[in-house]
């Protein structure tokens, strides 16, 4: 028998995860996002980006109210985003194809302290000077033509095997 929310017995625990979206802009992922964000015990998302569609209903679709307890904040510039991450001391990982990452099973979390997961753009991906900064670069092994996938597939990816860890 199905369990309701109510009735499931999953361990309520957040993780010292940050999801930072780099100009992610479509509503149902934005909504998405949080979902699974509230599901893997994110602490915070920041979106990084001006005029992010953080209201519009959509998202409060998507989202299933995870965006009423989900902590999150708009970061408008690349540059305020990166001060943040540096001064706060965050482990930076960017989930990103490129030519210097490694598979998503390769990643190391270090012990007490706080961890970035970097997100891209539907269209672009991670922006350049994010990826410069990051500590580590990993991606998803894919086994077929496609070469990409849909980022909240990704995040959730990313999301279980490292708070799997």
């Amino acid at each position: 028998m199905q369990l309701t929310h109510e009735e499931n017995q999953f361990e309520r625990k957040t993780f010292p995860i940050t999801l930072v979206c780099d100009h992610i802009y479509f509503q149902q992922n934005i909504g998405s996002l949080f979902r699974i964000s509230e599901a893997f015990g994110v602490e915070n998302i920041i979106f990084l980006g001006k005029y992010i569609p953080l209201t519009p209903r959509k998202i409060n679709k998507t989202s299933r109210s995870t965006h009423l307890h989900v902590p999150h904040q708009i970061i408008e510039e690349n540059a305020a985003l990166i001060e943040y991450l540096q001064k706060n001391d965050f482990e930076i990982i960017a989930l990103e194809i490129a030519s210097n990452s490694k598979p998503l099973k390769e990643v190391v979390i270090p012990q007490n302290k706080k961890t970035a997961l970097l997100i891209g753009s539907e269209i672009s991906g991670i922006s350049e000077d994010l990826l410069e900064i990051s500590h580590q670069i990993v991606h998803i092994n894919m086994y077929g033509k496609n070469s990409s996938m849909n980022v909240v597939q990704a995040a959730s990816i990313a999301l279980y095997e490292i708070t799997s860890l």
